[in-house]
């Protein structure tokens, strides 16, 4: 599997940016896809999870309400839509290829795309 991310930046709190995750090797439109990050000195965390059809999605509790997944099955591509930033929201963005919540660092992720957000 194949997982390139795209659409960081730096960004002042409140902005918004849109993080795109293109895909190849695998059957995207079977499994489920994941974004997870990562801050500096602190463990990966999970971020927002969607269904093959894109049906169901989940979030974690911080981000609820301004972060939105999204996906393209089509393209094979993932999407997190990331807005209202905060500070507390810098962190390198990864995308899974399936469903990760929690417990030992998935290996099927793609390389991150930095995220910071800052005044």
């Amino acid at each position: 599997a194949q997982l390139v991310e795209s659409g960081g930046g730096l960004v002042q709190p409140g902005g918004s940016l849109r993080l795109s995750c293109e895909t190849s090797g695998f059957m995207f439109r079977t499994y489920y896809m994941t974004w997870a990050r990562q801050a500096p000195g602190k463990d990966l965390e999970w971020v927002s999870s969607i269904s093959p059809r894109g049906i169901d999605t989940s979030y974690r509790d911080s981000v609820k309400g301004r972060f939105t997944i999204s996906r393209d099955n089509a393209k094979s591509t993932l999407y997190l839509q990331l807005n209202s930033l905060k500070t507390e929201d810098t962190a390198l963005y990864y995308c899974v290829k399936g469903l990760w919540k929690a417990g030992a660092p998935p290996n099927d992720r793609g390389q991150g795309t930095q995220v910071t957000v800052s005044s």
